[in-house]
């Protein structure tokens, strides 16, 4: 008997899949050989990317869509890290794979490309329809005197790829900054971001050290911090501390190398200071779980999940879908990378992230009842109860230290 249409379509639809995504076991292994295959993928996304800013470009960016996104899954999990000590390089790539896709898809949809604040098209002020810039090589209000050897095309194509906030473009607005701590007179600066370098590298390699002295956590294959052999009271003390451990690593992490970037950046490439400001805004303030995500934790992959979620659950359900689209994107977005490492799917994280948008509804809900935010010490407790108790189901986070 024949297949039916249907089936044949499914067939065809799995065997393109296995194509850009095949099984771990027939992924092609990462070498000095294979390693600029993945390099040669993304080619069609800086293309796209100077495109998107560049007027008229709408129609051959929508036609370079699908090449570019397939290029960036391929990139991500057809290579594979073998070594078992670079399996978090595997969760790495993925991680990029999920925001140059959204980049990517911004890029595209957008009819008038990507701009600045003040622009009405790529390149030009509002009313004044023409290009901004300088004989000084100011360029959309950037410092680029360290960089003339840059093209502008190329320059604007490298700054649109590399930001995530979106500092000075329209699609940053409204995104909470935290406010410089940092001396912005360039020497003062980067002295200062020096020694917030060396200080993040050291309470890293100080908190990497201890969370290793647990055993099965933090060794290349990964471990739970879960000790079934422990009474329940101790067991879950012990987890907690793993946790509380693994999430100050995770943000002298984000600051080391923040402040590494910004080093390069401000020092080499003649950024200026401004551009720089903290990455994260004292997390362990938060009062409710609204200002956590929304102010404390940091935004560099706001637009990501927009983009991924949140703009499509609005479309389908308003600002509700909104909510809810964004924090099913997120978890996805970590779920997926790691896939990629071969511990399968487990959606625990992403069922953690999802319970976000019914938090935030009890807060608002709270709000209205009593006509009063969620915060002080009562919200603060909130707060940590969710990320040291609700979240510890994501006890698989410790294996990438």
């Amino acid at each position: 008997m024949s297949p039916s249409l249907y089936q044949e379509f499914a067939f065809a639809g799995q065997q393109a899949i296995r194509t850009i995504i095949p099984d771990l076991h027939e992924r092609i292994p990462v070498s000095l050989d294979t390693a600029p295959y993945p390099l040669i993928f993304y080619v069609p996304f800086v293309f796209m990317a100077y495109l998107a800013r560049r007027p008229d470009t709408y129609l051959i960016r929508l036609l370079l869509l699908p090449i570019t996104l397939c290029g960036i899954v391929a990139a991500a999990y057809r290579y594979v890290w073998t070594p078992p000590e670079l399996n978090v390089y595997n969760w790495g790539q993925c991680l990029l794979a999920a925001v140059t896709i959204a980049k990517a898809l911004e890029y595209a949809l957008n009819p008038e490309g990507m701009l600045k604040v003040g622009e009405s098209r790529p390149g030009e002020t509002k009313g004044k329809g023409k290009a901004n810039g300088d004989a000084n090589g100011a360029v959309n209000g950037r410092d680029r005197r360290g960089t003339p050897w840059i093209p502008d095309g190329l320059y604007d194509a490298i700054e649109l790829m590399h930001t995530l906030r979106g500092l000075q473009w329209k699609f940053g607005q409204g995104v909470h900054i935290p406010k410089p701590t940092r001396p912005l007179e360039r020497k003062a600066f980067l002295r200062a971001t020096l020694i917030s370098f060396t200080q993040n590298f050291l309470f890293l390699d100080l908190l990497e050290s201890l969370i290793k002295l647990f055993p099965g956590i933090g060794s290349p294959m990964g471990g739970s911090m879960f000790y079934t052999n422990l009474p329940m009271f101790y067991r879950y003390t012990v987890s907690t501390v793993i946790h509380m451990l693994t999430g100050s690593a995770i943000l002298a992490g984000f600051g080391m190398v923040y402040d590494l970037v910004t080093l390069i950046a401000v020092g080499c490439f003649g950024s200026v200071p401004t551009s720089w400001p903290p990455v994260i805004d004292e997390p362990w303030r938060a009062d409710s779980m609204h200002t956590l995500w929304s102010k404390h934790w940091h935004q560099l992959l706001r637009q990501t999940f927009l983009v991924l979620g949140g703009y499509p659950g609005k479309w389908l359900a308003g600002d509700f879908g909104m909510l809810f689209g964004t924090f099913i994107a997120s978890g996805l977005f970590h779920e997926c990378a790691m896939y990629s490492m071969g511990h399968g799917f487990d959606h625990t994280v992403s069922l953690f992230f999802a319970m976000q948008g019914p938090i935030l509804i009890l807060e608002r809900v709270w709000r209205k009842v009593t006509g009063r935010r969620v915060g002080g010490w009562i919200g603060r407790l909130w707060v940590y109860s969710i990320l040291f108790l609700w979240a510890q189901p994501m006890g698989r986070w410790p294996l990438l230290f």
